[in-house]
């Protein structure tokens, strides 16, 4: 037993010596590198050596009296090091090129970039803050973050970067922390700390841990006055020291010593800890071993200031221990006054040169010792990649926390009995939020002046989703509730169920005096364009949340506290890279747009691409006509035309064949007993869905409604109001006679078979499918296709009859008739005999959106599943999904069209696979998927604007050649 506890103070003995004499500053070339520095050494002189100690602040967006400043900064005073602020990047590189070719000795480049390059500079990338990494579980993510700030530090010539935030946040009023840190743990604190400077240093970008001793549990601003931490040092040693410790172990390179007030440390009352000599010197360096580079926080602060002049804390800064002056305010003077303390051995040479030598073994660690200039070409997108994109939007999924749903909410499910409504409370922007949650299923916004008002507005809604938008800008702004807010929060969940969506600190909730009526909670940490975009789609279950509090929310939410939510199949929205598709490739769709609508294939139109359950590229080009008055939004439906045969018919024909009311192997006479003696009474469901059943393509039932003299439409058949018998509407002012449907079906009846057999498209069928669909089910078709599939889906604006849901100006009018209707076809479906039936019909009328329409598509794909429930059997879609006459050399599976079988067919580009399907309608329309690729592809058009004559489109097969750029821009 002995033994063992001698063995075990051994190694912790050994342990503790080895974290205590790390060097981060020593290269793996350790010998190279005291050669350098040897050999720079051994020429300084006093002022070049003093020199060094300064890292003075410097701007890119200043004017030339700025520049002459820097310049005389490095040549009269050999200032060592810059730290660059405000600018822009291409401005700072060519300030940096410039003002190293000034320096005898490569200069240091700092820079305060705690989330990114964006927190000094315009036009580069921002990250998210802190507080919302330290949500995320995988801290590997926090690592890549590191690595990215590391490769635009590098990119730019930084050198070091004043990250990460060590400071652990429990106090929540601290001003000037908060959402810098990562959180009130500890433990996470350290673990994201270390993660971030692993990261960030594998590019030879130095991280910097601050602020040292630590400013989490502070209530004032350094910036401003000294705070005062009235901790014990036990107190101090267990948690505010706690994650410098184990980043020493790690390898960070510098730290930042903070202006604070510390009587356990420095009895001192008026002197900073910055300042102190039992802090930096005995404490950092001796107690705990740190031999990297010791910086001071800006000496410009309030904190350090009002201590002394400026040259007085500059040397008071030396001699506590630090090694390098951040943000002097004179240097003249304090290189004058750090002369005087070496002339009068106040100040003696050896500790001068302690520091300078650990300056220039930095300067030898970033790589100074082979300076290059900053490569000014290509420096923007250098800054803005599409995998910082793909980081971010990762980070940012991991970050979202559920911390309370009660009704398990989240995600949303059974679209088909919610009423949502959507209320923004806050100072800021919320559109983003809302726009992605009507990606999903009918979201409304309402408001209100007063609170009455809203509240009589949601009467009719059982869902509101709240959502507090608070300033994005930086981490210290105000993130509280308004006292009118708080009291709107709580009547309106005290009358509905509640989504409350928080874009901003979780403090905010801190003002919340009770949580008992909000049943559902999600903190979403920022108020930005992607934080909204993948909160709202978190909700609806298009990916689990995993993230957990970092912080705690009184006694109610405990820091860690964060309920798992789980992924329903639903689309997701995203950036082509996400899914191995190459933006720059889809972009090429954009060149073939132009030459549409140059060539007036088509007034607009909508392209929408999905790749393995995420949509992205969803882009609207065009208008409406070629008046060009409206331009074509994403939200915008078209008339589908043949779509609707697998968008409507199809899917009820699937249900109804698992149910065994229409089976494959029936006949017509079976399943319409009308057609029992007739010529097609033994056409069976898999010959019509195959197109193998001998129907004539169409019938034009209008040409028949017409007088023979006049060639008008017959006031036998017409009437321009509605009246009893008249009532079936076909379009503005035309209503034709309610009996006539009873003819057209009569005339699908005694129209002759085709005499030879094999393949020939028809809409026939789907006429008949209508009748034998509305029989089984005793219901309208359209009625059918809403209640089993476009509600449930949230396929809100896929719908028969837009005009009774939609206003004209989101609907794309089709052709200008001259031959039936005689006017603009707008709002009312194109096909002709689809109208006579009043615009509902199996094979016409039905219209939608891109984005809904790739939901059922979607579904298909997930054989059947979607949004957390089964619509279909997955053997159900694969058995549609089969060509039942491919020997007869006909392509079709069961409704579904398929890949040509004839080269010189173009159904589609010639580049999906067999186990891909979908259609295309007369309109313009198309959309495919294909299981193997795993591509969603829909493209939406009037190109019979300004009439159906226009075959511009199919002539040029626009619709396969886009389809053959998203197959081409794969990238796996």
């Amino acid at each position: 037993m002995k033994k063992r506890i001698l063995l075990l103070f051994l190694l912790v003995s050994v342990s503790k010596f080895f974290s205590q004499t790390i060097d981060p500053l020593r290269t793996v070339d350790a010998e190279k590198q005291e050669i350098w520095v040897d050999s720079i050494m051994s020429t300084m002189t006093i002022d070049e050596k003093i020199g060094q100690l300064f890292m003075v602040q410097a701007y890119s967006n200043l004017d030339e009296k700025h520049e002459a400043f820097i310049t005389e900064m490095i040549t009269k005073y050999h200032v060592g090091s810059l730290i660059f602020m405000q600018g822009t990047p291409e401005k700072q590189a060519v300030l940096n090129n410039k003002y190293q070719a000034l320096s005898k000795l490569p200069l240091m480049i700092g820079f305060d970039g705690e989330w990114g390059l964006d927190m000094r500079l315009k036009n580069t990338y921002k990250f998210p803050w802190n507080m919302t990494l330290g949500a995320i579980q995988n801290d590997s993510l926090v690592r890549k973050f590191g690595e990215h700030l590391g490769k635009h530090c590098k990119r730019l010539g930084i050198h070091v970067n004043f990250a990460p935030v060590v400071d652990i946040n429990i106090n929540p009023l601290n001003p000037i922390i908060g959402n810098r840190s990562f959180g009130e743990s500890k433990e996470n604190v350290t673990q994201k700390a270390i993660a971030f400077t692993k990261g960030m240093q594998k590019y030879g970008v130095m991280a910097n841990a601050k602020h040292f001793p630590g400013h989490g549990d502070t209530a004032a601003d350094s910036h401003h006055t000294l705070p005062f931490l009235d901790f014990d040092k036990a107190r101090l040693d267990s948690i505010e020291l706690y994650p410098y410790k184990r980043l020493f172990d790690a390898g960070v390179g510098s730290v930042m010593t903070a202006h604070l007030n510390i009587p356990s440390l420095e009895s001192n009352a008026n002197l900073p800890t910055s300042l102190s000599k039992n802090v930096v010197t005995d404490l950092l360096q001796k107690e705990l071993g740190f031999n990297g580079l010791i910086i001071t926080d800006g000496l410009n602060m309030r904190g350090a200031t009002d201590y002394a002049t400026s040259a007085e804390v500059d040397l008071s800064a030396i001699k506590a221990g630090n090694d390098l002056l951040l943000i002097p305010q004179d240097v003249p003077a304090s290189v004058r006054l750090l002369k005087q303390a070496l002339t009068l051995k106040t100040l003696s040479e050896e500790r001068l040169d302690f520091s300078v030598r650990k300056i220039l073994k930095a300067k030898y660690w970033m790589g100074l010792n082979n300076y290059k200039p900053v490569a000014l070409e290509n420096l923007q997108e250098d800054l803005n990649t599409v995998e910082d994109e793909l980081l971010h939007r990762d980070l940012v999924k991991n970050s979202l926390t559920v911390i309370k749903d009660e009704k398990q909410n989240i995600p949303l499910s059974n679209l088909d009995f919610k009423e949502i409504a959507y209320v923004k409370l806050g100072d800021d922007n919320g559109d983003d939020f809302l726009k992605m949650l009507k990606n999903y299923t009918k979201v409304d916004e309402v408001s209100d002046t007063k609170l009455d008002g809203l509240l009589k507005k949601l009467k009719n809604y059982n869902l509101v989703i709240v959502g507090f938008h608070k300033s994005n800008n930086h981490p210290w702004k105000s993130y509280k509730f308004k006292d009118e807010e708080l009291v709107w929060l709580q009547e309106i969940a005290r009358k509905h169920t509640v989504i409350l969506d928080v874009f901003t600190s979780p403090y905010s909730l801190l003002d919340l005096k009770s949580f008992s009526n909000i049943e559902s909670i999600m903190v979403s940490y920022q108020n930005s364009k992607l934080a909204q975009e993948l909160s709202a789609q978190a909700i609806f279950g298009a990916f689990a949340t995993s993230g957990k509090l970092p912080v705690s929310i009184g006694e109610e939410f405990k820091e860690g506290t964060g309920l798992k939510t789980y992924s329903l199949s639903r689309l997701e929205y995203s950036i082509p890279e996400d899914v191995k598709l190459s933006s720059k490739k889809l972009a090429e769709i954009d060149q073939f747009a132009d030459t549409i609508i140059k060539e007036k294939m088509a007034p607009g139109f909508q392209v929408l691409v999905a790749r393995k359950g995420k949509v992205v590229f969803q882009k609207s080009y065009g208008y409406h006509t070629d008046k060009k008055e409206l331009l074509v939004k994403n939200s915008d439906i078209y008339d589908l035309a043949s779509l609707t045969k697998i968008l409507a018919s199809l899917p009820l024909i699937m249900k109804a064949e698992e149910e065994e009311k229409i089976p494959l192997s029936a006949e017509l006479k079976d399943i319409l007993p009308s057609f029992k003696n007739t010529n097609k009474a033994s056409a069976s469901v898999v010959d019509i869905l195959s197109h193998y059943a001998r129907l004539k393509a169409w019938i034009p039932f209008y040409t028949k409604t017409k007088d023979s003299l006049t060639g008008q439409n017959s006031s036998q058949f017409y009437r321009r109001k509605r009246t009893g018998r008249f009532n079936v509407k076909v379009a503005e002012n035309l209503y034709i006679k309610k009996s006539y449907k009873d003819s057209i079906y009569k005339y699908i009846r005694e129209v002759d078979q085709r005499e030879r057999e094999g393949y020939k498209y028809s809409d026939l069928g789907y006429y008949l499918f209508k009748e034998v669909l509305e029989e089984k089910y005793d219901k309208p078709l359209n009625i059918l296709a809403e209640n089993s599939f476009y509600k449930p889906l949230g396929a809100n604006r896929m719908t028969y009859l837009p005009l009774q849901k939609f206003h004209k100006s989101v609907i794309v009018p089709t052709e200008k008739d001259d031959y039936y209707r005689n006017q603009l076809i707008h709002g009312y479906v194109h096909d002709m005999g689809a109208a006579m039936l009043g615009g509902v019909a199996g094979h016409a009328g039905l219209f939608a959106n891109a984005n809904d329409v790739a939901k059922i598509m979607q579904m298909y794909l997930q054989k059947g599943f979607y949004g957390g429930r089964r619509y279909l059997n997955a053997e159900t879609v694969d058995k549609f999904n089969t060509r039942y006459y491919e020997n007869k050399k006909v392509r079709r599976g069961l409704g579904f069209d398929k890949p040509q079988l004839n080269p010189n067919v173009k159904a589609t580009c010639g580049c999906v696979s067999e186990e891909s399907f979908g259609h295309s309608g007369f309109t313009g329309t198309y959309t495919w998927a294909d299981p193997k690729s795993e591509i969603v592809y829909v493209f939406l058009s009037n190109r019979v604007y300004p009439n159906m004559e226009n075959r511009g489109l199919i002539r040029s097969n626009m619709r396969t050649k886009i389809q053959q750029t998203i197959q081409d821009a794969i990238i796996e």
